[in-house]
């Protein structure tokens, strides 16, 4: 079905409330078997919102062990071999946290082309200072904190490829 919009226009958006960390391992659960073998995931919310964790619980269902996806604050890109799954499926999971960059040249110093290279899920943390350097067809997801405990995540759709991430999703 041809969409209407751009390549990096939203073509879908849905919000989920999530009450505490168990719901969002579920939700993480969902959403690892939704991504395809290469998924680009931009991730948006305040301090203490939740990006790490969600990349955490994403990893969990994956097959890691949660405990060493930590925050890429000081290392700006961390790689995470996945488990062998299906054929042609994602080889590794990267966690990228852009705070500490200023701009797109910043970015070419970190292996940055590399790191995104081939099957992968990349999860970006504070994506607006590397935004021109962005892909047209990404998942966005924000984070809203609603109380300690609970927050609501906003998955909005960028391309195709995307849009059936949030179809599915929305069906979980």
């Amino acid at each position: 079905m041809a969409s209407a919009t751009g390549p990096d226009e939203p073509s879908a958006t849905i919000a989920i409330p999530v009450a505490d960390e168990a719901a969002l391992h579920e939700l993480a659960a969902g959403l690892a078997e939704s991504l395809p073998p290469r998924a680009f995931v931009t991730l948006s919310g305040d301090l203490g919102a939740g990006k790490t964790t969600l990349v955490k619980a994403v990893a969990a269902a994956a097959g890691l062990d949660p405990a060493e996806v930590v925050s890429p604050t000081f290392g700006l890109i961390h790689e995470h071999p996945l488990p062998p799954g299906p054929a042609g499926g994602p080889d590794r999971l990267v966690h990228a946290d852009m705070y500490r960059l200023s701009g797109r040249d910043e970015l070419a110093e970190t292996g940055w082309d590399d790191a995104i290279a081939g099957r992968a899920w990349v999860f970006v943390e504070w994506p607006e200072r590397i935004a021109a350097a962005l892909p047209p067809g990404r998942l966005e997801i924000g984070i809203a904190i609603d109380s300690p405990t609970a927050r609501t995540l906003r998955f909005t759709a960028r391309g195709a490829d995307a849009a059936g991430i949030v179809a599915r999703l929305a069906r979980r």
